[in-house]
């Protein structure tokens, strides 16, 4: 497969320019008129907060190569420093049509409905005033501590993310007789709401203040010897990318420590102030943060609109919102059967959110405390705060089972509450495992081992999505339980490379990264190129989170040349151009942005008609095909394989949350007009629920012996 002369730069996106235009299409659900309002409030607060992550780890990383003197071009034939420069225009006009949304539609049609924004302390009613005064004084005042710089005390510590009020303060110098300025800051509480429900003038109307605007108008008691000249909210973006020398470290927990210090101490490169700032105020946040003119952003509204999740969570106003929707049972385990009978009777799918989470924590939970396990293995990368499974495994332990547990310690943004889960399992008595040097283990697996009349039985889950009973809730994944030998014998060599280093000379079914899953993907994707060649129909159906390893688009680009049709779907960055000449004609690019965050990954290749599928845990992008343990896996179970097919196929029918990647570059939805309305979430969740409802109707018509009447809910 000769894939050189699809290298070409201007065959490529950048990759940051791309997740821009993620975010854009977020942002288009939070100015959909269709869609319910406070779901719309929800977009534009995912809107703020991936843009925070953004910053803090790719703009910072960026940054980083230009103090470095890195002048490689990327994929797209963009130097460091151009890429910083489109950024910083393309976030700037995202910003401004997210205040815009804000302030224009989503602001007055919540008014419309009795929730009032209070975004300036000067609109509040005297009833109102003497509330949020009494509310600072008693709630407050004992909590916020200012801060002020002078010759003595030198610029104070802004940590990243947190949201401070900076004020100018009027001294009188004695010795010169006349006024002078000085800076003071003052954070806003994070222990405290930033969502303030007061009075309202109406009784079934919701008032709502910010904090801070709380605090601004109350301010001039916290200097009360001084006049404040001016008040204005601000916050800083740090740098927030850990360093760390694997192979100097000692204790990898003991450094990644030191180092999740370090971040409210890294490198500004983004100041976020109100538009209406004083200009001597914002002249001293410049010099002290030493921040550039391109990375500061005016704000008309509160700062950080991750605070609408809070005013989307406020009580009175379902009728807003899209109806809760509760994860159906996984129609194999409606039953009173054990766990591990069911698994014995055939490989079960998992499709979540649409089907509980239950049966996988379950799973560890039963297998904790059946006599008959031995040992259970398993990988974690995001838990959540209170997590079940941890909880079970730790019970495991303590029940004398073997346990041995990778967490990854470096999954980023969650590195302190892995290090709390890997001590809390180290004191139950797990082998916990910190991963694999210089690589993240980013599979999704768990083995348990079994004891039976037949002998040592191992049963395995595999995932697409990470072992969080909360997240999985809200993202859509993939998993299969098997007790397949095939399957076991490759889980038991995944445990061991990962414990011991060391690698298996073959592997069953599974297809692992860093050394093997590559070169695996690009032999499928040639296979197909040569049926093509041949005149047999090719196809490859790919669902991902992320597109952009260099060496997967280019023979993609070289499959297209020679006519197989290539249908895509991914969610996030997209770095392949579809529509050009010779190149990627056969091309086909959509993604879903929809309420639930589209993360599974699957993977399908039509070979000649004896199709193969895969799912797992890796998107096609560098990182996860060269710099992590990955685990992509084979569907056997034609039950299952017809079941991915179908979702699948529903995907790249849906004509409501789809947004179709143009030749230009940009995404568009389809028109609708004339069409039945097809969303594949809400297919997913009627089907799924539907699935559950026939079982338990079938198992209760097992059940009946004497004909007896219909009960009313079943009529």
């Amino acid at each position: 497969m000769d894939t050189k002369k699809f290298e070409k730069p201007e065959y490529f996106v950048n990759r940051e320019l791309s997740w821009i235009k993620f975010n854009e299409r977020v942002l288009s659900e939070a100015r959909d008129k269709t869609i319910p309002l406070f779901e719309r409030l929800k977009f534009i607060s995912i809107t703020s907060s991936n843009l925070d992550e953004f910053y803090m780890v790719r703009v910072a990383s960026l940054k980083d190569q230009v103090h470095a003197g890195y002048d490689k071009p990327d994929i797209a034939g963009l130097l460091p420093k151009d890429q910083l420069k489109e950024i910083s225009r393309q976030t700037h006009e995202l910003v401004h049509v997210q205040y815009s949304t804000l302030n224009r539609s989503l602001l007055p049609a919540l008014e419309k409905t009795g929730l009032h924004l209070v975004t300036e302390h000067e609109l509040l009613t005297e009833k109102q005033a003497a509330y949020v005064d009494k509310y600072f004084e008693e709630n407050v005042y004992p909590v916020v501590t200012p801060m002020a710089m002078d010759s003595s005390r030198p610029f104070p510590l802004i940590r990243n993310k947190s949201l401070n009020i900076g004020a100018l303060i009027s001294k009188k110098d004695n010795k010169k007789g006349k006024e002078v300025l000085e800076f003071a800051t003052v954070q806003v509480p994070s222990v405290l709401p930033r969502v303030v429900v007061i009075p309202s003038e109406k009784e079934s109307d919701v008032t709502v203040i910010m904090l801070e605007e709380i605090i601004e108008r109350n301010i001039g008691k916290l200097f009360l010897s001084n006049d404040v000249v001016c008040a204005h909210p601000y916050r800083i973006m740090r740098n927030a990318d850990l360093t760390i020398d694997e192979d100097e470290a000692e204790d990898l927990l003991v450094e990644i420590q030191k180092q999740l210090k370090k971040r409210q101490w890294g490198e500004v490169i983004r100041l976020e102030v109100e538009e209406k700032i004083d200009k001597r105020l914002l002249k001293i946040l410049k010099t002290e943060f030493d921040t550039k003119d391109e990375d500061i952003f005016y704000i008309n509204g509160p700062l950080d609109l991750t605070m609408l999740m809070k005013v989307y969570g406020l009580d009175g106003f379902d009728a807003y919102k899209e109806p809760r929707y509760t994860p159906a049972p996984v129609p194999e385990f409606q039953n009173e059967k054990d766990i591990f009978e069911v698994i014995r009777e055939g490989d079960i799918f998992l499709h979540h959110p649409y089907m509980t989470f239950d049966p996988v924590v379950n799973f560890v939970r039963q297998a904790a405390k059946d006599p008959d396990v031995l040992a259970i293995k398993q990988t974690l990368y995001r838990v959540s705060g209170n997590s079940p499974i941890v909880a079970a495994l730790a019970q495991a332990a303590e029940n004398g089972k073997q346990v041995s547990v990778l967490v990854e310690l470096k999954a980023r943004f969650d590195e302190e509450n892995n290090i709390v889960w890997a001590k809390k399992l180290e004191k139950a008595g797990c082998h916990v495992i910190y991963g694999l040097v210089g690589l993240k283990t980013h599979s999704k697996i768990t083995l348990v081992v079994r004891r039976e009349e037949t002998g040592i039985r191992r049963y395995v889950h595999l995932a697409t999505g990470n072992y969080n009973d909360s997240t999985a809730k809200l993202y859509t994944d993939c998993g299969i339980f098997t007790c397949d030998e095939h399957f076991g014998e490759d889980a038991t060599a995944v445990f061991n490379m990962l414990s011991g280093y060391s690698e298996p000379k073959k592997w069953n079914r599974l297809i692992v990264a860093p050394i093997w899953m590559k070169d695996r993907f690009l032999k499928l994707i040639d296979r197909e190129a040569e049926h093509a060649k041949k005149g047999i129909p090719s196809y490859i159906v790919a669902k991902m989170n992320s597109l952009c390893d260099p060496v997967i688009m280019s023979a993609l680009y070289y499959a297209s040349s020679c006519g197989v049709q290539i249908h895509l779907l991914v969610r996030g960055i997209c770095c392949l151009k579809v529509g050009i000449p010779g190149v990627s004609e056969n091309i086909h690019v959509r993604s879903i942005v929809g309420n639930f965050l589209e993360h599974s990954r699957i993977f399908y290749f039509h070979n000649g008609g004896s199709d193969e599928i895969y799912m797992g845990s890796a998107d096609w992008m560098p990182r996860n095909l060269d710099r992590r343990v990955e685990i992509v896996f084979p569907v056997e179970d034609e039950n299952i394989r017809k079941e991915l097919k179908h979702i699948l196929d529903l995907e790249f029918r849906d004509n409501v949350k789809a947004h179709l990647l143009q030749p230009d570059g940009t995404y568009e939805k389809q028109d609708k007009r004339g069409k039945a309305l097809i969303n594949s979430q809400m297919e997913f969740c009627r089907e799924a629920t539907e699935k559950a409802e026939k079982k338990v109707k079938k198992t209760e018509k097992s059940r009946v012996f004497i004909p007896a009447e219909p009960a009313e809910d079943m009529e």
